[in-house]
Protein backbone atom coordinates (compact mmCIF):
# COMPACT_ATOMS: atom_id res chain seq x y z
CA UNK A 1 0.00 0.00 0.00
CA UNK A 2 1.88 3.38 -1.16
CA UNK A 3 1.59 6.49 1.15
CA UNK A 4 -0.01 9.26 -0.14
CA UNK A 5 1.37 12.61 1.08
CA UNK A 6 -2.04 14.62 2.75
CA UNK A 7 -2.30 17.82 0.48
CA UNK A 8 -1.47 20.50 1.92
CA UNK A 9 -3.08 24.11 1.01
CA UNK A 10 -2.87 27.47 2.47
CA UNK A 11 -5.87 29.99 3.11
CA UNK A 12 -4.76 32.59 0.40
CA UNK A 13 -4.16 36.35 1.90
CA UNK A 14 -6.89 38.96 1.73
CA UNK A 15 -6.09 41.45 -0.61
CA UNK A 16 -5.38 44.64 1.03
CA UNK A 17 -8.32 46.51 -0.96
CA UNK A 18 -10.67 44.20 -0.09
CA UNK A 19 -11.78 45.67 3.59
CA UNK A 20 -13.11 48.68 1.65
CA UNK A 21 -15.32 46.65 -0.47
CA UNK A 22 -16.47 44.87 2.73
CA UNK A 23 -17.00 48.47 4.30
CA UNK A 24 -19.59 49.00 1.44
CA UNK A 25 -21.36 45.70 1.03
CA UNK A 26 -21.58 43.86 4.22
CA UNK A 27 -25.35 43.63 4.00
CA UNK A 28 -28.39 46.40 4.93
CA UNK A 29 -27.15 45.76 8.66
CA UNK A 30 -23.05 45.65 8.44
CA UNK A 31 -22.47 48.00 5.76
CA UNK A 32 -21.50 51.27 6.75
CA UNK A 33 -19.90 54.77 5.21
CA UNK A 34 -16.62 55.00 5.45
CA UNK A 35 -14.76 57.41 7.12
CA UNK A 36 -12.61 60.44 6.02
CA UNK A 37 -9.37 58.95 6.67
CA UNK A 38 -11.02 55.46 5.11
CA UNK A 39 -11.89 57.41 2.01
CA UNK A 40 -8.86 58.49 1.64
CA UNK A 41 -6.85 55.51 1.35
CA UNK A 42 -9.16 53.57 -0.72
CA UNK A 43 -9.06 56.52 -3.32
CA UNK A 44 -5.32 56.50 -3.07
CA UNK A 45 -5.08 52.66 -4.00
CA UNK A 46 -7.15 53.28 -6.65
CA UNK A 47 -4.67 55.94 -7.84
CA UNK A 48 -1.89 54.25 -7.33
CA UNK A 49 -3.27 51.19 -9.35
CA UNK A 50 -2.89 48.77 -6.25
CA UNK A 51 -6.71 47.67 -7.06
CA UNK A 52 -7.80 44.36 -9.39
CA UNK A 53 -10.21 45.48 -11.84
CA UNK A 54 -13.63 43.46 -10.13
CA UNK A 55 -12.72 45.51 -6.81
CA UNK A 56 -12.88 48.55 -8.86
CA UNK A 57 -16.35 47.63 -10.54
CA UNK A 58 -17.71 46.22 -7.18
CA UNK A 59 -16.34 49.29 -4.94
CA UNK A 60 -17.77 52.16 -7.68
CA UNK A 61 -21.20 50.65 -8.12
CA UNK A 62 -21.40 49.73 -4.14
CA UNK A 63 -20.96 53.36 -3.76
CA UNK A 64 -23.31 54.87 -6.22
CA UNK A 65 -26.12 52.37 -4.50
CA UNK A 66 -25.06 53.75 -1.14
CA UNK A 67 -24.52 57.29 -2.03
CA UNK A 68 -21.51 59.46 -0.93
CA UNK A 69 -21.04 61.31 2.64
CA UNK A 70 -19.45 64.24 2.76
CA UNK A 71 -16.64 62.73 4.39
CA UNK A 72 -16.50 60.37 2.12
CA UNK A 73 -16.31 63.00 -0.81
CA UNK A 74 -13.70 64.67 1.09
CA UNK A 75 -11.09 61.79 1.97
CA UNK A 76 -11.46 60.86 -2.05
CA UNK A 77 -10.55 64.93 -2.51
CA UNK A 78 -7.64 64.85 -0.54
CA UNK A 79 -6.07 61.77 -2.09
CA UNK A 80 -6.62 62.82 -5.67
CA UNK A 81 -5.00 66.10 -4.56
CA UNK A 82 -1.94 64.97 -2.52
CA UNK A 83 -1.16 63.42 -5.96
CA UNK A 84 -1.51 66.22 -7.91
CA UNK A 85 1.44 67.68 -9.76
CA UNK A 86 0.11 71.06 -10.23
CA UNK A 87 2.29 74.16 -10.16
CA UNK A 88 0.89 77.19 -8.08
CA UNK A 89 -0.94 79.32 -10.70
CA UNK A 90 -3.39 81.87 -9.62
CA UNK A 91 -7.28 81.36 -10.49
CA UNK A 92 -10.52 82.55 -9.58
CA UNK A 93 -12.81 80.14 -10.43
CA UNK A 94 -12.66 76.67 -10.96
CA UNK A 95 -15.42 75.52 -13.32
CA UNK A 96 -15.99 71.77 -13.88
CA UNK A 97 -18.20 71.02 -16.66
CA UNK A 98 -18.96 66.75 -17.14
CA UNK A 99 -22.34 66.42 -18.02
CA UNK A 100 -22.94 67.45 -21.02
CA UNK A 101 -26.31 69.62 -22.42
CA UNK A 102 -29.60 68.28 -24.51
CA UNK A 103 -32.54 70.72 -23.52
CA UNK A 104 -30.75 73.66 -24.24
CA UNK A 105 -27.32 74.87 -25.77
CA UNK A 106 -23.76 75.57 -23.61
CA UNK A 107 -24.99 78.69 -23.09
CA UNK A 108 -22.63 78.74 -19.85
CA UNK A 109 -19.68 78.59 -21.90
CA UNK A 110 -20.02 82.46 -22.89
CA UNK A 111 -20.55 83.03 -19.51
CA UNK A 112 -17.10 81.96 -18.71
CA UNK A 113 -15.64 83.40 -22.00
CA UNK A 114 -17.17 86.68 -21.38
CA UNK A 115 -15.59 86.48 -17.66
CA UNK A 116 -12.75 86.04 -18.88
CA UNK A 117 -12.39 88.98 -21.46
CA UNK A 118 -13.10 91.04 -17.73
CA UNK A 119 -10.14 89.66 -16.04
CA UNK A 120 -11.93 86.54 -14.49
CA UNK A 121 -9.49 83.68 -14.07
CA UNK A 122 -11.08 80.60 -14.87
CA UNK A 123 -9.97 77.52 -15.16
CA UNK A 124 -12.57 74.80 -16.94
CA UNK A 125 -11.85 70.80 -16.70
CA UNK A 126 -14.23 68.04 -18.32
CA UNK A 127 -14.55 63.74 -18.89
CA UNK A 128 -15.04 64.29 -22.54
CA UNK A 129 -18.37 62.82 -24.87
CA UNK A 130 -19.26 60.07 -22.44
CA UNK A 131 -23.07 59.84 -22.73
CA UNK A 132 -24.72 59.83 -26.30
CA UNK A 133 -27.28 62.45 -27.17
CA UNK A 134 -25.51 65.34 -25.18
CA UNK A 135 -23.46 67.74 -26.52
CA UNK A 136 -20.01 68.77 -24.31
CA UNK A 137 -17.90 71.86 -23.74
CA UNK A 138 -14.63 69.74 -25.42
CA UNK A 139 -16.96 69.78 -28.66
CA UNK A 140 -17.41 73.52 -28.91
CA UNK A 141 -14.11 74.99 -28.10
CA UNK A 142 -12.51 75.31 -31.04
CA UNK A 143 -15.79 77.05 -31.86
CA UNK A 144 -15.67 79.75 -29.05
CA UNK A 145 -11.79 80.03 -29.24
CA UNK A 146 -11.61 78.86 -26.04
CA UNK A 147 -7.58 77.38 -25.43
CA UNK A 148 -7.70 73.42 -25.07
CA UNK A 149 -4.74 72.65 -22.52
CA UNK A 150 -2.81 69.39 -22.61
CA UNK A 151 -0.90 70.33 -19.70
CA UNK A 152 0.05 72.44 -16.79
CA UNK A 153 2.26 74.70 -19.13
CA UNK A 154 -0.15 75.40 -21.46
CA UNK A 155 -2.75 76.17 -18.76
CA UNK A 156 -0.34 78.61 -17.58
CA UNK A 157 0.52 79.82 -21.12
CA UNK A 158 -3.65 80.28 -21.78
CA UNK A 159 -4.46 81.58 -18.24
CA UNK A 160 -1.86 84.36 -18.70
CA UNK A 161 -2.80 85.53 -22.41
CA UNK A 162 -6.84 84.97 -21.95
CA UNK A 163 -7.79 84.22 -18.75
CA UNK A 164 -9.15 81.02 -19.47
CA UNK A 165 -8.25 77.53 -20.11
CA UNK A 166 -9.70 73.97 -20.60
CA UNK A 167 -7.65 71.02 -19.50
CA UNK A 168 -9.63 67.71 -20.06
CA UNK A 169 -9.37 65.39 -16.72
CA UNK A 170 -7.64 62.66 -18.57
CA UNK A 171 -4.23 64.97 -18.68
CA UNK A 172 -4.28 65.49 -15.05
CA UNK A 173 -5.82 62.53 -13.24
CA UNK A 174 -6.14 60.03 -15.94
CA UNK A 175 -7.06 57.12 -13.51
CA UNK A 176 -10.34 59.28 -12.69
CA UNK A 177 -10.75 59.22 -16.68
CA UNK A 178 -10.55 55.87 -16.42
CA UNK A 179 -13.38 55.39 -13.96
CA UNK A 180 -15.42 57.78 -15.78
CA UNK A 181 -14.87 55.92 -19.15
CA UNK A 182 -16.54 52.50 -17.26
CA UNK A 183 -20.33 54.08 -17.72
CA UNK A 184 -20.79 52.09 -20.84
CA UNK A 185 -18.90 48.90 -19.21
CA UNK A 186 -21.43 49.47 -15.78
CA UNK A 187 -24.41 50.88 -17.06
CA UNK A 188 -24.28 53.41 -14.66
CA UNK A 189 -22.39 56.57 -13.91
CA UNK A 190 -19.98 56.08 -10.77
CA UNK A 191 -19.67 58.63 -7.54
CA UNK A 192 -16.51 59.80 -9.78
CA UNK A 193 -18.33 62.29 -12.07
CA UNK A 194 -19.80 63.98 -9.13
CA UNK A 195 -16.01 63.53 -7.63
CA UNK A 196 -14.85 65.75 -10.22
CA UNK A 197 -16.94 68.45 -9.71
CA UNK A 198 -15.30 69.33 -5.92
CA UNK A 199 -12.11 68.51 -7.07
CA UNK A 200 -10.96 72.23 -7.72
CA UNK A 201 -7.21 71.29 -8.94
CA UNK A 202 -5.43 74.47 -8.87
CA UNK A 203 -6.93 75.77 -5.61
CA UNK A 204 -9.18 78.62 -7.56
CA UNK A 205 -10.44 81.15 -5.19
CA UNK A 206 -14.26 79.50 -5.48
CA UNK A 207 -15.41 76.32 -7.01
CA UNK A 208 -18.91 76.41 -8.63
CA UNK A 209 -20.16 73.07 -8.87
CA UNK A 210 -23.31 71.57 -10.60
CA UNK A 211 -25.52 68.68 -9.36
CA UNK A 212 -28.65 67.93 -10.64
CA UNK A 213 -29.96 65.31 -8.30
CA UNK A 214 -32.17 66.41 -5.41
CA UNK A 215 -30.46 66.68 -2.08
CA UNK A 216 -27.10 66.19 -3.00
CA UNK A 217 -26.29 69.77 -3.28
CA UNK A 218 -25.88 69.70 0.44
CA UNK A 219 -23.80 66.78 -0.07
CA UNK A 220 -21.55 68.31 -1.92
CA UNK A 221 -21.78 71.60 0.18
CA UNK A 222 -20.71 69.88 3.18
CA UNK A 223 -17.76 68.27 1.72
CA UNK A 224 -16.11 71.44 0.44
CA UNK A 225 -17.01 72.88 3.89
CA UNK A 226 -15.13 69.92 5.24
CA UNK A 227 -11.69 70.60 2.77
CA UNK A 228 -12.20 74.29 3.75
CA UNK A 229 -13.08 75.47 0.68
CA UNK A 230 -15.09 78.06 -1.00
CA UNK A 231 -17.51 76.56 -3.17
CA UNK A 232 -21.14 77.20 -4.29
CA UNK A 233 -23.24 74.27 -5.67
CA UNK A 234 -26.37 74.66 -7.69
CA UNK A 235 -28.58 72.68 -9.28
CA UNK A 236 -27.91 73.75 -13.24
CA UNK A 237 -29.46 73.57 -16.00
CA UNK A 238 -28.57 69.60 -17.39
CA UNK A 239 -26.22 69.20 -14.78
CA UNK A 240 -23.86 71.91 -15.84
CA UNK A 241 -22.78 75.22 -14.28
CA UNK A 242 -25.39 77.44 -15.60
CA UNK A 243 -28.24 79.13 -13.76
CA UNK A 244 -32.06 78.18 -15.04
CA UNK A 245 -33.71 81.73 -15.74
CA UNK A 246 -37.26 79.88 -16.06
CA UNK A 247 -36.97 78.52 -12.14
CA UNK A 248 -35.92 78.89 -8.67
CA UNK A 249 -32.27 78.23 -8.10
CA UNK A 250 -31.08 77.66 -4.71
CA UNK A 251 -27.40 78.52 -3.87
CA UNK A 252 -25.83 76.20 -1.50
CA UNK A 253 -22.44 78.00 -0.46
CA UNK A 254 -20.00 77.61 1.91
CA UNK A 255 -17.00 80.02 2.54
CA UNK A 256 -13.88 79.60 5.27
CA UNK A 257 -15.89 76.04 6.31
CA UNK A 258 -19.28 77.93 7.03
CA UNK A 259 -22.18 76.75 5.06
CA UNK A 260 -24.98 79.53 3.82
CA UNK A 261 -28.17 79.66 1.44
CA UNK A 262 -29.19 82.00 -0.87
CA UNK A 263 -32.12 81.61 -3.07
CA UNK A 264 -32.76 83.23 -6.53
CA UNK A 265 -35.52 83.78 -8.03
CA UNK A 266 -36.86 82.70 -11.37
CA UNK A 267 -36.28 85.62 -13.65
CA UNK A 268 -39.06 84.66 -16.18
CA UNK A 269 -42.68 84.78 -15.50
CA UNK A 270 -43.14 82.33 -18.66
CA UNK A 271 -41.27 78.68 -19.09
CA UNK A 272 -39.17 79.41 -22.71
CA UNK A 273 -39.78 76.59 -25.55
CA UNK A 274 -37.81 74.16 -25.59
CA UNK A 275 -35.52 74.86 -29.14
CA UNK A 276 -36.43 71.85 -31.40
CA UNK A 277 -32.52 71.30 -32.04
CA UNK A 278 -29.12 72.42 -30.74
CA UNK A 279 -27.58 74.38 -33.28
CA UNK A 280 -24.32 75.30 -32.16
CA UNK A 281 -23.79 78.24 -34.49
CA UNK A 282 -26.48 79.90 -32.27
CA UNK A 283 -23.90 80.43 -29.89
CA UNK A 284 -21.58 82.35 -32.36
CA UNK A 285 -24.49 84.74 -33.03
CA UNK A 286 -25.59 85.28 -29.19
CA UNK A 287 -21.81 86.27 -28.62
CA UNK A 288 -21.57 88.24 -31.46
CA UNK A 289 -25.15 89.90 -31.07
CA UNK A 290 -26.37 88.87 -34.44
CA UNK A 291 -29.37 86.85 -33.08
CA UNK A 292 -31.46 87.91 -30.21
CA UNK A 293 -32.93 84.68 -28.20
CA UNK A 294 -34.49 86.05 -24.30
CA UNK A 295 -33.42 82.27 -22.46
CA UNK A 296 -29.90 82.26 -23.23
CA UNK A 297 -29.69 86.08 -22.57
CA UNK A 298 -31.10 85.86 -19.40
CA UNK A 299 -29.24 82.11 -18.72
CA UNK A 300 -26.01 83.93 -19.59
CA UNK A 301 -26.54 86.91 -17.11
CA UNK A 302 -27.37 84.79 -14.49
CA UNK A 303 -24.51 82.41 -14.64
CA UNK A 304 -22.09 85.43 -15.22
CA UNK A 305 -23.58 87.18 -11.86
CA UNK A 306 -23.07 83.42 -10.09
CA UNK A 307 -19.47 83.04 -11.12
CA UNK A 308 -19.08 87.24 -9.59
CA UNK A 309 -21.58 85.97 -6.16
CA UNK A 310 -18.53 83.02 -5.95
CA UNK A 311 -15.82 85.80 -5.59
CA UNK A 312 -18.18 87.44 -2.92
CA UNK A 313 -20.20 90.32 -4.97
CA UNK A 314 -23.53 90.36 -3.30
CA UNK A 315 -26.22 89.16 -5.51
CA UNK A 316 -27.74 92.71 -7.01
CA UNK A 317 -23.81 93.46 -6.90
CA UNK A 318 -22.77 90.59 -8.78
CA UNK A 319 -26.42 91.07 -11.43
CA UNK A 320 -25.41 94.89 -12.41
CA UNK A 321 -21.88 93.61 -13.00
CA UNK A 322 -22.96 91.33 -15.08
CA UNK A 323 -24.76 92.80 -17.23
CA UNK A 324 -21.88 95.57 -17.70
CA UNK A 325 -19.58 92.79 -18.69
CA UNK A 326 -21.92 91.37 -21.57
CA UNK A 327 -22.68 94.79 -23.09
CA UNK A 328 -19.09 95.97 -23.10
CA UNK A 329 -17.63 92.43 -24.26
CA UNK A 330 -15.63 91.61 -27.32
CA UNK A 331 -17.98 90.31 -29.82
CA UNK A 332 -15.24 88.97 -32.37
CA UNK A 333 -14.16 85.18 -31.90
Amino acid sequence: MNDVAPLLTETPAEHPFAPFVRILGKGKRGARNMTREEAREAMGMILDEKVEDTQLGAFLMLLRHKEESPEELAGFTEAVRERLTAPPLTVDIDWPTYAGKKRHLPWYLLAAKCLAQNGVRVLMHGGGAHTAGRLYSEQLLDLLAIPLCRDWASVEQALEQHNIAFMPLGDWAPQLQRMIDLRNTLGLRSPIHSLARILNPLGARCGLQSIFHPGYQSVHRDASSLLGDHAIVIKGDGGEVEINPDTISHLYGTTDGQPWDEEWPAMSERRHVKPATLDPQQLVGIWKGEVQDSYPQLALISTIALALRGLGMPRAEAFEQAERFWENRNRSI
